[in-house]
């Protein structure tokens, strides 16, 4: 359950987990606000993911720190907001909250067998993330404690993820 205090949703996980089309999905249908992590990644970030080189710690560092500015922003605007964000690591997720009232973020991470996800990213066209990157993403990956999000099972349909989210937060059916 997600405390009433929450502006800042954040939908979590691995790429092709579905967390931008879930996450607009439940904004549209909460009536929040919606972002993506991946438009405020550098241009080299994506350049480097486009060619199918993993990003460094190094390299998500000033990412991470743009998101916490709008992450703040969003909370001190009192603006109801559904982000996207993969959220891999542990320390990832603590960069994202410096400086934020824990309780106005509630994450959801998104958990989907490997085979679905590998079936999702060889199937969807348009998007800089190679199908190669998905190994160093599962790699990365420390799934969270059930203390710092909720997950949900995202293998089936989009409306059946969104719904299953919006039960889990108890945002009702």
């Amino acid at each position: 359950m997600i405390s009433p205090t929450v502006i800042v949703i954040m939908i979590m996980g691995v790429s092709g987990s579905g967390k931008t089309t879930v996450g607009s999905a439940l904004a549209h249908q909460l009536g929040w606000e919606f972002a993506d992590s991946d438009d405020f990644h550098s241009p080299e970030n994506i350049a480097k993911m486009h060619s199918g080189v993993p990003l460094t710690d190094e390299d998500r560092e000033p990412w991470l720190r743009v998101l916490n500015a709008r992450i703040r922003g969003w909370i001190d605007d009192h603006q109801p907001t559904v982000l996207a964000c993969s959220a891999l690591k542990h320390s990832y997720r603590e960069a994202l909250l410096t400086g934020v009232r824990t309780n106005a973020v509630g994450f959801v991470y998104l958990e989907v067998p490997v085979s679905e996800l590998r079936n999702r990213m060889h199937e969807r066209e348009g998007h800089y993330m190679p199908e190669s990157l998905l190994g160093s993403q599962l790699a990365t990956l420390e799934p969270p404690s059930s203390e710092e999000a909720t997950t949900v099972d995202a293998s089936g349909t989009v409306d059946q993820t969104v719904d299953a989210v919006k039960r889990a937060l108890s945002f009702g059916n």
